[in-house]
């Protein structure tokens, strides 16, 4: 056997103190690898197997040890109490029309999925497609919606167990009916419809192998015209150019197929087509990788594009299709000091600013006159105004740390804005506080971090604090409202998030400055990030946690096996852990622009060994308490990472912090959770992190 799990009683606690925790048996075999003359061992590799009984056992038995472990945590049952009352709250999205339809999401509450409703001119509301009936367990998601031109037909895709890959069902709109066969395997793609006659999508092959490990690198930009089969669909790019990430959009005119072309997340290729042309050729507006750009509108043959192509904080441009090359463009909202992120809608465009981390919002008109900045409701997230060039009204989205999501109407011609929806959530804002501060990185850069907690904590030292970080992929942590955040703040908890390198909060430089071998800044920024807190008193090591997902999660990893003595708890979750073999896996190799690969050079297998988690985990640490997090069903970043790590930590652990690992059965890297198993993952990392910051009891949870 490979696995042999102790089914005696997981207590961490006797009447002599701490006891270190009896683990599955995790077999080692003798693999090795040889990079540049270097042997390194791989003893877990079989764990990347995740098809095999043996992994599936493994898996159980962790799962075992781990639920039994959080089953005698004293508060767990009450917190899951409150979690569930506090997410009992309705919610309901913006609107969007489609056709004669005004169509909207709606949740009562604890609903698994949201459910799209619709109403009519008389306002008569009905569901239109209810996701909670796709599986009995909710399971099941949906992934995507998207309506024909004229709002007659629709295709909407599903994730089974949390997979990338989907299916496309497609509907006609009017009666609900579906009226084709269900499209396979489509991955890391949305449906464009040109008119009502079809639609364009992307897809690799499917692999052989396992389809939620093996590598996908070839996608495909396809048509799929309705009343033919999908075997029918014509490849329209991809099958000459090999691109990992291929994408395709028609513009809202119908005149245009626009398409993006990428071998990495950071840097693409633009091509467009003239669709009213049989036949017409497919025009190059960038051939290289050297920015990321993407068409934002057309006015005829006029084309907007953002790019930061010569500007890293990003700049929209203008260029004619006759002849649509970087050296025509011209500059129509120029680059700032501050990051751009654009939207547009309602015959308008809004250049949505983050300055700090926080949102400054200024209206344009289509000739590029500024016309208004956007009265924001306070300082926080803003989201949205975006719409179809005709709709009247637009709608935006707010929130901060403190503040709810809530729903603003907007009217581009005055500028006016009013709530639309508020949710009803059983929190007061007004107990609580953000404060912005800048701390110092190891190198001397200026790092801003927010830090949230319950107005009149003390700075003694004592409060349960998690630290949050990701950066990474041009990403931005910008200030957002967490239920679940909320019942930590609620005990008292602090909730700290620092704007690290390697994100996108500073433009493309500050993203650059933590790629390939300036990664090690990243995890610098955070463990300054840690020491601030500290020496500030908003806590101490015993009562610090680190908790950070995917990236993040390799984050935390590399963090807690650089620096193990500087927190009490680490909370990796669906993290990067193998930083040798990443980009063997699934679409990882599209990940190189921020890591380089262990085959780039010597230098760059060196300094990813350095730091990969899975490969610096040492006899003789006592690491602090772990509570590993994944899914069985991430092809995102495939759990054999936190396997391989859990495993690792598990062998090597000195002293009784626990090392546990959670893992979700069919479930992937995040998308599509449903209600139920995300509150239930909150209430577990919860739980085992003020546990083991040695809290007994809550008495402060309210019922």
């Amino acid at each position: 056997m490979a696995v042999v799990c102790s089914l005696t009683m997981m207590n961490a606690q006797t009447s002599k103190g701490p006891v270190k925790l009896k683990y599955p048996d995790t077999r080692k075999t003798e693999t090795n690898d040889t990079y540049f003359g270097t042997n390194v061992k791989d003893p877990y590799r079989w764990l990347e197997d995740d098809r095999s009984a043996e992994t599936a056992a493994w898996v159980k038995a962790e799962n075992e040890v781990t639920y039994n472990y959080l089953s005698q945590i004293p508060f767990r049952d009450a917190l899951k109490a409150r979690l569930e009352k506090l997410w009992n709250y309705e919610k309901i999205s913006a609107p969007f029309k489609e056709g004669n339809y005004t169509y909207y999401t709606k949740n009562n509450g604890l609903q698994n999925q949201s459910v799209i409703y619709r109403k009519d001119a008389s306002g008569k509301e009905e569901v239109f497609l209810d996701p909670n009936t796709f599986s009995k367990d909710g399971t099941t998601s949906l992934g995507g919606l998207d309506f024909s031109r004229d709002g007659s037909k629709v295709a909407y895709s599903i994730s089974e167990g949390g997979s990338d890959w989907r299916k496309v069902i497609i509907m006609d709109a009017i009666t609900k009916k579906v009226i084709e066969d269900t499209l396979l395997d489509v991955k890391f793609s949305g449906v464009s419809w040109k008119g009502n006659d079809g639609f364009y999508y992307s897809s690799y092959d499917k692999p052989t192998g396992s389809e939620l490990s093996a590598k996908t690198d070839q996608h495909k930009l396809y048509y799929h015209k309705l009343g033919t089969s999908q075997k029918e669909d014509k490849v329209v790019f991809g099958l000459d150019q090999k691109r990992r990430y291929v994408g395709g959009s028609v513009t809202e005119d119908d005149k245009y197929l626009v398409i993006s072309a990428a071998n990495s997340t950071s840097g693409n290729e633009l091509y467009i087509k003239d669709l009213t042309k049989p036949n017409s050729p497919i025009i190059t507006i960038l051939d290289n990788f050297n920015s990321d750009s993407y068409v934002i509108e057309n006015d005829g043959e006029k084309l907007f594009i953002v790019t930061n192509l010569n500007a890293p904080n990003r700049r929209v441009v203008t260029t004619d299709i006759s002849n649509p090359k970087p050296e025509n463009w011209k500059d129509f909202i120029a680059e700032t000091e501050n990051v751009l992120t654009p939207s547009n809608g309602g015959g308008y465009f809004f250049a949505n600013y983050m300055k700090d981390a926080v949102s400054v919002v200024r209206q344009y008109d289509h000739s590029g006159k500024m016309v208004r900045e956007v009265q924001l409701p306070g300082v926080g997230t803003a989201s949205g105004f975006g719409g179809k060039k005709e709709v009247k009204t637009l709608y935006f989205y707010f929130t901060n740390y403190t503040t709810p999501g809530t729903i603003y109407s907007y009217d581009p011609q005055t500028g006016k804005s009013e709530i639309y929806q508020k949710p009803k959530v059983d929190f007061n804002s007004e107990d609580y506080t953000s404060k912005q501060v800048f701390y110092t990185s190891k190198d001397g850069t200026k790092i801003p971090m927010i830090i949230t907690y319950k107005k009149g904590t003390k700075l003694d030292g004592k409060n349960p604090t998690i630290l949050y970080g990701y950066g990474g992929f041009n990403a931005s942590l910008t200030p957002s409202f967490s239920i679940s955040n909320a019942v930590w703040l609620e005990n008292g908890g602090v909730y700290a998030v620092p704007n690290l390198r390697g994100g996108g909060e500073y433009g493309k430089k500050w993203h650059d400055a933590g790629t390939k071998l300036q990664k090690q800044n990243v995890f610098d920024d955070f463990i300054a990030a840690a020491e601030y807190l500290i020496a500030n008193k908003y806590t101490s090591k015993d009562f610090l946690a680190i908790r950070g997902g995917s990236n993040g999660g390799l984050l935390v990893g590399a963090t807690m096996t650089q620096r193990p003595d500087l927190m009490k708890v680490a909370l990796p979750a669906v993290g990067v852990m193998d930083m040798l073999r990443y980009h063997t896996f699934t679409a990882g190799a599209g990940w190189a622009y921020d890591y380089g690969t262990a085959e780039d050079s010597k230098e760059m297998f060196d300094y990813l060994k350095g730091y990969s988690p899975v490969h610096n985990v040492k006899k003789g640490v006592q690491y602090p308490a772990t509570l590993v997090t994944t899914g069985d069903h991430d092809d995102r970043v495939v759990p054999a990472h936190s396997f391989k790590f859990a495993a690792e930590l598990q062998e090597k652990q000195t002293g009784t912090n626990p090392v546990l690992i959670r893992i979700d059965v069919n479930a992937g890297h995040g998308a599509g959770k449903s209600v139920a198993a995300s509150i239930q993952e909150s209430v577990d990392i919860f739980a085992f992190t003020l546990y083991n910051m040695g809290i007994k009891s809550l008495p402060n949870l309210k019922k």
